[in-house]
């Protein structure tokens, strides 16, 4: 083939004439697209004034022709302009910019602001606009050897674009569709689209069943995008085998992907992990350098769900390229935004972020070697990722900085738990299964560290919660003597002995105000917290108090407060709440 395909984009907000598709009324707020992505590939190299790898470009085209039982195409009149900007931004991100793989597959995931031309339609705007102003890409990449292709190599990208952040669910879609679609072609596609389509509105809190392939996927939904959900009742996804007649898939949406264990590319910063937790709950801005797009989205997903309750104040992006629009306004030579999450592969970045305070390199400390095998590419270190029939070729890696953690101006705060360290370095040395159990672990003890850090603030706030006495309490009215013809509406009392007949004692009542969280206040907080302490193992008291005061100077702590208040109000304009209720609904 001397010219690769064109991008297609299945628009699920329409209807197709299917005989199979029974018609319903959409909420254009849960849509996702579909699109498949081709490019004529070739090696990334380096330019002699610029080292940073320069990946090929993915063409993009007229959009796929379709028949009528497919969804209708989502039609870009023109590729130029905004629109054209817009389309190469999802389409470089959709194609990893690392020259970690030779053949293989492997999945990853992207977050890209809003595209401005969205907005440029009511239509579009409507169909594809999120609520936190940013659309997420899950994208099933392949790469191949062609020799029927000028470079050598083809490439392709099956991709689901949707506002909705919920990894674990996407993942999980694309493990399936990427590989039914490399086996199957273009009626995968059309498969996956009208049961997509289909696909009951997504309800927060909601447990749904959903449809694809041939499976029934089981989800979970949060009730919140901060709220946290636990994994310890989850049993882990079946992997894809055409042969397996398995059909039940149970996903908690918000988990970032489980496969492969999270620990393996911490392993060289494995001893630092309390500090990164530390960085990111201070919303301190932390670049994470991996060996490929899949690990860093799959660690950068991770590190934004420890956060949780927490909620996210900084900017993420789970996979970073310097063609994103952007690229300009987060790197740049002034400090970093606080709390921004990036991961990068370009060694590009080294450079340009090398006055970042915190750089976590994922990988081994050993050789970094790429394995690939006949089912998926992992992005691996030395034999830590090794996962089923290995190649008999490997990559080695020699670019980006050493793994492992470097900080500028981190000094931990919290004691280790040594225990653990010493559970998680042991599970290095063991199988897979050993390392999901540690990885396992190390999320549990995390996030049960951010629930322990709330404790003493939601302790306080309670103390702030109007009392039933307070609700209780008579409004005193205001009693004062009007003359009756000028007193508007007046409350007739008994009249006295020594008031004329044409002077009435009247009663002008005020409205009493609405009962609420009463004002935050530092100086008690930090008294309060001194009596109880806190569950958390700090260093010292000192440590302790500059820790929740850096804290509470972080945009995270206002937002946060905010949402208490917002609860605590809610509960209070109900008729006669129990305390016991309100300190409830403050701690969830």
């Amino acid at each position: 083939m001397s010219e690769e395909g064109d991008i297609g984009l299945y628009n699920l907000a329409r209807k197709s004439s299917s005989s199979y598709d029974t018609p319903r009324k959409r909420n254009p707020r849960r849509l996702s697209i579909v699109s498949v992505l081709h490019e004529e590939a070739k090696t990334p190299v380096k330019s002699p004034s610029n080292p940073s790898l320069v990946p090929s470009s993915p063409k993009i085209t007229k959009a796929l022709s379709r028949s009528n039982s497919l969804p209708r195409l989502s039609r870009t009149e023109s590729v130029s302009g905004s629109r054209s900007d817009d389309l190469q931004s999802f389409a470089f991100s959709s194609f990893p910019d690392s020259p970690q793989l030779d053949s293989g597959s492997y999945i990853h995931s992207y977050r890209i602001r809003q595209p401005s031309s969205l907005a440029q339609s009511d239509d579009a705007h409507e169909r594809y606009c999120s609520q936190d102003g940013f659309i997420y890409g899950f994208s099933h990449f392949t790469q191949r050897r062609d020799s029927t292709s000028k470079r050598g190599y083809q490439q392709r990208s099956v991709v689901i674009l949707t506002q909705h952040p919920y990894p674990s669910l996407f993942y999980s879609i694309m493990s399936y569709l990427g590989r039914s679609f490399l086996s199957h072609g273009g009626p995968m596609l059309e498969v996956a689209c009208h049961n997509i389509a289909n696909w009951s509105d997504p309800q927060l809190g909601a447990a749904l069943e959903l449809g694809f392939l041939g499976y029934v996927f089981t989800v979970e939904l949060p009730t919140s995008l901060d709220a946290q959900q636990s994994s310890k009742a989850l049993r882990s996804p079946e992997k894809y085998d055409p042969e397996s007649h398995a059909s039940l898939v149970e996903i908690l949406a918000s988990l970032s992907p489980q496969d492969p264990p999270i620990i393996d590319p911490f392993e060289a910063a494995i001893s630092h992990i309390w500090s990164i937790w530390e960085c990111i709950l201070l919303c301190e801005p932390v670049l994470v350098f991996g060996p490929s797009a899949a690990v860093t989205s799959q660690v950068i997903w991770w590190l934004r769900d420890l956060l949780r309750p927490i909620p996210l104040t900084g900017d993420f992006r789970p996979f970073f390229t310097i063609h994103d629009v952007d690229n300009v306004t987060l790197l740049n030579a002034r400090q970093p935004q606080a709390g921004l999450l990036l991961g990068v592969t370009n060694p590009f970045f080294e450079k340009k972020c090398s006055h970042w305070p915190h750089i976590l390199s994922l990988g081994s400390p050993k050789r970094q070697i790429i394995h690939t095998t006949s089912n998926v590419i992992l992005a691996a270190n030395s034999d830590v990722y090794r996962k089923g029939k290995t190649s008999s070729h490997a990559l080695e890696i020699s670019v980006g900085p050493s793994p492992g953690w470097t900080t500028k101006t981190h000094k931990r705060y919290i004691s280790k738990d040594q225990a653990l360290l010493k559970k998680l370095e042991d599970s290095f040395r063991g199988d897979e299964h050993s390392r999901q159990r540690a990885s396992e672990a190390l999320r549990e003890h995390l996030t049960s560290r951010t629930a322990a850090f709330l404790m003493p603030l939601q302790r306080y706030l309670n103390t702030l919660i109007p009392t039933f006495a307070d609700r209780t309490a008579p409004t005193t009215p205001n009693l004062s003597t009007h003359d009756v013809s000028t007193a508007p509406h007046p409350t007739l009392l008994p009249p006295t002995t020594h008031r004329p007949l044409n002077q009435l004692t009247v009663s002008v009542a005020t409205p009493a105000l609405p009962l609420r969280l009463k004002p935050f206040s530092e100086s008690s907080f930090f008294a309060s917290l001194k009596v109880n302490g806190s569950p958390l193992p700090f260093k010292s008291t000192a440590k302790r108090k500059e820790f929740y005061e850096r804290w509470l100077r972080t945009r995270a702590f206002g937002i946060w407060l905010a949402a208490q208040e917002e609860v605590v109000d809610k509960v209070l304009a109900t008729p006669f709440p129990s305390a016991v209720s309100v300190k409830s609904s403050l701690g969830s």
